[in-house]
């Protein structure tokens, strides 16, 4: 676990909570929803070993990050990325999963100057395909599924079945309790739930083909239940980012944790093949 002091990020209406580590080009790692960024604890200690500088984020309402935002989703946590970076000197390549890839791709679109290159951990270009009734009762679901006092469990037990179904990490049940610890904040159960309710990943897609400029590795899990066909939804991500792509068997929504000794030196060999193409001046320090 990544046991950098916790550094913030002032935004608009709060902060964002960070750590870093190592030094070299810069990386930015962000973890989904519902989720912290000791996520990435087997990550980033990879990345600095292989001669990387690592900051690793909060989402916002997430972890120590602040939970008065306004604006939550893929475009502010984009924002949130972009700023993140030119506060630490980049360019960067940014890591991530989730709805945070999403973001993840949204700034490579929009600031190619601070974004060298994107790894992509299950995250949507769209919103998946579904009836304007089925989105409207899912909203429903959630509003009931994650409120008080049941909400933190509720969302717990979903994390640790379904969304990592497959192989885990010998630390999932510690990640587990933690984040449904930090749930039992008010403040950040009701942060997670606004999240939940207000995603809406078709504004992600204008920005995928000026992403394309940018190069990209996607990573699935085979059994990720976000998608209806795993295999197929990266087969047409990677066409559309024009970049590399990873089928990763026996994971779900968390390939990166739960299947670490596969998708790490994928990311790590990404990330030096990225140093390689562009030259030293990816991460010089500001």
């Amino acid at each position: 676990m990544n046991t950098s002091p916790t550094r913030f990020l002032n935004r608009p209406d709060g902060r964002i909570a960070y750590s870093v580590g190592g030094d070299g080009p810069l990386v930015i790692a962000v973890p989904g929803m519902g989720d912290l960024r000791s996520s990435y604890r087997d990550v980033a200690p990879a990345l600095i070993a292989a001669g990387f500088r690592v900051a690793v984020a909060d989402v916002r309402g997430h972890g120590a990050s602040d939970t008065g935002f306004r604006e939550l989703g893929d475009v502010a946590t984009a924002d949130d990325i972009e700023a993140l970076i030119t506060e630490l000197g980049g360019p960067a390549l940014v890591l991530g999963n989730s709805f945070a890839g999403s973001a993840a791709v949204i700034a490579a679109a929009r600031r190619p100057d601070l974004v060298s290159g994107t790894v992509l951990i299950s995250p949507f270009l769209r919103q998946p395909a579904t009836s304007a009734v089925a989105v409207a009762a899912l909203r429903v679901v959630y509003r009931v599924l994650f409120a008080r006092p049941w909400g933190a469990r509720a969302w717990a037990s979903y994390f640790r079945s379904a969304l990592n179904k497959g192989a885990t990490a010998p630390w999932l049940d510690e990640h587990t309790a933690d984040i449904r610890a930090s749930l039992r904040s008010p403040e950040r159960l009701r942060s997670f739930r606004r999240l939940a309710l207000s995603l809406d990943h078709d504004v992600v897609a204008p920005f995928v083909d000026a992403a394309r400029a940018v190069p990209s590795l996607t990573i699935v899990g085979a059994l990720d239940p976000d998608y209806p066909d795993a295999e197929a939804e990266l087969t047409r991500m990677g066409a559309e980012l024009g970049g590399a792509t990873l089928l990763v068997a026996d994971a779900a929504h968390y390939a990166h944790t739960q299947q670490g000794p596969i998708v790490i030196p994928a990311i790590v060999e990404f990330a030096q093949q990225l140093r390689s193409t562009t030259g030293s001046g990816w991460g010089a320090r500001a």
